[in-house]
C-alpha cells in the first residue's frame, strides 16, 4: 500500500525546515517528498495544512511491568504514546524487579511486542538491582536487545564501581545513560533550595548538586572513553561543564525534561504534589537558560520522563509523596508552549524530540527524508483545549497540567506506515 500525505506542513528536523509539501510512504518507508503536484497513491491523507513530523522518540519512559502493572502496562502506555505522537518509547529499567538480566529483558520485549501499538526500545540497568554494587552482564544484555544502560534516578555513589562499569561499557561500545546528581546532597530533597523552599519549610537541594554530579561523570568519561548521555540537565550552573566536555571532544550528549522546560519551582504553589518531580523543578532563570541551551544544540534531547504514580502515592504530604509525572500524551502540547512563546521553532523541537534521540540510540526513526522509517505524527499546533487528566489513556493520572489551557492536538500517528491513532 502506498500512502500519500498531501497538503502537509512538513516539519523536517534534519533539514531544519518548516514548509508546505507532500510525502509518500510505501511498505513502511518514506519514498518521496516534495512540493507542487503530488503523485498518485493507493491511499490519500489530506493533512489540510496541518503539521506532519517524524514520530517522537521518547527516552526514559517508565512502564511498570513487571511489578507495578496497576500503575502502567505496555498496553496503556502504548495507547497513550500513540495518542501523544510518540512512535518509539525508550523504556527505563527501574521496574520491580529491575531489568538487570537477559531473562527479564526478554520478558519485557515479548510483552511489548504483544501489547504496544508503538515501538519499544528497552534500556537495561547498569548495576544489579540498581544497587550500585556490581555491574550487570552488559554483553549478554546487549545481545538480548538493550539499547542503553542506566540505573535511572539512582546514583551510584561508589565511583570505583561506576568507573569499572564505564570501562566495560566502552569495550562493548555500549551507551550509558546517567542521572547527574551528587547523591549525598540530593538525598531526601523535595524542592530546589531558595526563598520559596525556605518559606514552605520543605527539604531542599542546591542546583550545585547537579553540577557536581555532572563533573564527576564527565571526569569518568574522560578516563574511560565511554559513550555517555546525561538524562536530565535542568540548571544553568551545569551548562559550562557540558560546554567544556563537548569542546574537548568527549562522546557526551544530554537531555532535559519537558516539565523543566515549561514549569518552575513556584508552580508547586500550596504543596501540589503533581508538581513533585525528580530532579525538582528549578528557578525561572534556570528554565530559560535550559531552553536557550536546547535552541543552541548544547542540550540534545527533550523527553517526557513519563513516571506513573497511583493516587495513593501522590495524595500524601509533599515531602512524603512520590516523585514523577505522566507525560506521553502531554509532551507535544507542552512543547507547543515553547513554540507559541517563540522560544523554540518546530524543527528545533523535533530535532530534540525525534532526530537526536534516534541518532544517539542508533534507531532508524526521527527523519522525514527518503528512505526513512515511516514513523509519523500529524498534529495541529494551534488547536486549543483544557486538559482533563481523567481523559488520559495512562492508568495513572498524575499530570501537573491538569485543568490547564493547552494548544496542540495530535490528529494521527503512524508506525511503519500503519495508522495507530486517529482516523
Amino acid at each position: 500500500m502506498t500512502i500519500l500525505f498531501k497538503n502537509a506542513r512538513l516539519i523536517d528536523p534534519e533539514a531544519g525546515s518548516d514548509a508546505p509539501g507532500w510525502l509518500v510512504v510505501s511498505d513502511g518507508t518514506v519514498t518521496q517528498l516534495g512540493t507542487g503536484e503530488p503523485p498518485a497513491a493507493g491511499e490519500v491523507v489530506d493533512c489540510a495544512g496541518k503539521c506532519l513530523a517524524p514520530g517522537i522518540v521518547d527516552i526514559g519512559v517508565k512502564i511498570c511491568e513487571p511489578g507495578e502493572r496497576h500503575k502502567e502496562s505496555f498496553r496503556s502506555a502504548g495507547l497513550a504514546a500513540a495518542a501523544g505522537g510518540v512512535t518509539t518509547m525508550v523504556t527505563r529499567a527501574d521496574t520491580l524487579p529491575a531489568i538487570d538480566t537477559p531473562e527479564v529483558l526478554e520478558f519485557v520485549t515479548r510483552r511489548a511486542a504483544q501489547d504496544s501499538p508503538v515501538r519499544i526500545a528497552p534500556m537495561a540497568a547498569l548495576t544489579k538491582e540498581r544497587a550500585g554494587r556490581e555491574m550487570v552482564e552488559i554483553g549478554f544484555l546487549l545481545d538480548a536487545g538493550a539499547v542503553a544502560f542506566s540505573d535511572g534516578d539512582t546514583v551510584t555513589g561508589d565511583t570505583k564501581v561506576l568507573s569499572r562499569a564505564f570501562t566495560y561499557a566502552r569495550s562493548l561500545d555500549a551507551l550509558v545513560i546517567a542521572h547527574p546528581q551528587e547523591p549525598g546532597l540530593s538525598a531526601g530533597a523535595a524542592v530546589t533550595s531558595g526563598k520559596f523552599a525556605a518559606l514552605k519549610g520543605l527539604p531542599a537541594v542546591s542546583p550545585m548538586a547537579e553540577r557536581m554530579g555532572l563533573d564527576r561523570d564527565i571526569a569518568l568519561v574522560e578516563m574511560t572513553g565511554v559513550k555517555y548521555h546525561a538524562d536530565q540537565i535542568t540548571t544553568r550552573r551545569a551548562l559550562p561543564a557540558l560546554e567544556r566536555a563537548k569542546a574537548n571532544g568527549f562522546d557526551v550528549t544530554v537531555g532535559t525534561s519537558i516539565h523543566h522546560l515549561t514549569l518552575n519551582a513556584l508552580d508547586v504553589g500550596d504543596y501540589r504534589t503533581f508538581f513533585k518531580v525528580k530532579p525538582p523543578l528549578r528557578s525561572e532563570t534556570d528554565r530559560l537558560a535550559v531552553i536557550e541551551a536546547v535552541a543552541s544544540g548544547l542540550i540534545d534531547t527533550i523527553s517526557s520522563f513519563h513516571t506513573p504514580q497511583d493516587e495513593e502515592s501522590k495524595r500524601l504530604p509533599f515531602e512524603e509523596a512520590a516523585s514523577g509525572a505522566v507525560g506521553l500524551e502531554t509532551l507535544l502540547p507542552a512543547a507547543m508552549r515553547l513554540y507559541h512563546a517563540e522560544l523554540l521553532t518546530l524543527p528545533q523541537l523535533f530535532r530534540a524530540m525525534a532526530l537526536n534521540p534516534a541518532r544517539r540510540l542508533g534507531l532508524p526513526g526521527g527523519r522525514l527524508s527518503a528512505g526513512a522509517q515511516a514513523d509519523l505524527v500529524l498534529f495541529d499546533p494551534d488547536a486549543p483545549f483544557v486538559l482533563d487528566r481523567f481523559t488520559l489513556r495512562s492508568k495513572s493520572k498524575n499530570t501537573p497540567f491538569d485543568g490547564q489551557r493547552m494548544e496542540g492536538r495530535v490528529l494521527g500517528t503512524w508506525v511503519g506506515g500503519e495508522r495507530v491513532y486517529g482516523g
